[in-house]
């Protein structure tokens, strides 16, 4: 298995370290010349988008390696450390912005990187103004899932584990099963930590389309033209039981 990942292995980042800096730059230009997991991205900022009613004060968290600008450009575009195109750097666990000063925060595979996602859940309730959002794709935990993240993804996959990560580094620590455990299996949890918040949507999504891209690790594994077909393929299957991602939206009541 580890000769195929090598072989397979994206020339433009392999042998660098997840925390370089550089490897996060260098994974947007591979979202961008891969036409079929740029497609994914753009249906992942769809989504999003969708949710917020208000766009004027909305905060995105690990923007580094994505363009989620081009829909909403006037977006705060934060990463954990300096990299080309952002405006702003930024620890979700220490957000630096005054009481009830953003409508939403929004994110796309980072809320699973997040050391302390009770700290950063009690950062945006303080942060977000009523009525304001919460919004992120993220991996999720159905039993094709689970398989796939366990056994073919480098990041680790723990769904016995509790809130917090260790913290191995700024992206490096991360456990994909975190959005499941704080929002599903720990969903009485949440209510009871965080009142304030509810969860309007959780939608699972994605069977096979990120695996089958390659993702930004990997070098291009499927043509673009063939994204529309797959898609309408991945409706079908059971999202329950298939899904690799979800959807999920948080509303911080009136």
């Amino acid at each position: 298995m580890g000769f195929i990942k090598n072989i397979l292995a994206h020339p433009l980042t392999r042998g660098l370290s997840v925390d370089d800096p550089q490897t996060t730059a260098l994974r947007l230009d591979i979202i961008q010349s891969k036409s079929y997991l740029k497609k994914i991205y753009l249906e992942w900022y769809q989504l999003i988008q969708a949710t917020l009613e208000k766009k004027e004060h909305v905060l995105e968290l690990g923007s580094g390696a994505g363009f989620f600008s081009d829909f909403i450009p006037e977006v705060i575009t934060s990463e954990i450390f300096e990299t080309p195109g952002i405006k702003l750097v930024a620890d979700a666990c220490m957000l630096p912005f005054p009481d009830n000063s953003l409508d939403a925060i929004v994110m796309t595979d980072v809320f699973h990187h997040i050391p302390d996602v009770e700290q950063f859940l009690t950062e945006a309730t303080r942060c977000i103004k009523k009525g304001g959002k919460i919004s992120m794709i993220e991996p999720w935990c159905s039993p094709w899932a689970k398989w796939v993240y366990i056994n073919l993804h480098s990041e680790p996959f723990e769904d016995e584990s509790g809130w917090i990560i260790p913290d191995t580094g700024p992206l490096s620590g991360a456990n994909g099963a975190l959005p499941w455990i704080v929002f599903d299996r720990d969903k009485s949890t949440f209510d009871e930590k965080f009142p304030e918040w509810e969860v309007v949507n959780i939608e699972p999504i994605m069977p096979v389309s990120y695996l089958i891209s390659g993702g930004v690790s990997m070098r291009s594994l499927m043509p673009g033209f063939l994204y529309a077909p797959i898609r309408w393929f991945e409706k079908l299957l059971n999202k329950n039981i298939w899904s690799m991602f979800a959807l999920i939206e948080l509303e911080l009541k009136s």
